[in-house]
């Protein structure tokens, strides 16, 4: 049998043992001020990237 035909039927032990480990694990909830963080991270995110274009239309117009 040629390697291209072979298929791997089983997972190695290795990753067996961790989508075993990983089926076991219990999300934890965002505490209130790591909401606060993503939100501020996003809306900083989005505000400075209005900015940019904003910048890039207003000084640079020739490439629009």
């Amino acid at each position: 049998m040629s390697a291209q035909a072979q298929v791997r039927t089983a997972p190695a032990q290795g990753e067996a043992k961790l989508a075993d480990e990983l089926r076991g694990m219990q999300r934890e909830p965002l505490l209130p001020i790591e909401k606060k963080l993503i939100s501020w991270s996003i809306g900083l995110g989005v505000g400075l990237l209005g900015i940019l274009v904003w910048v890039s239309y207003t000084f640079f117009p020739a490439g629009h």
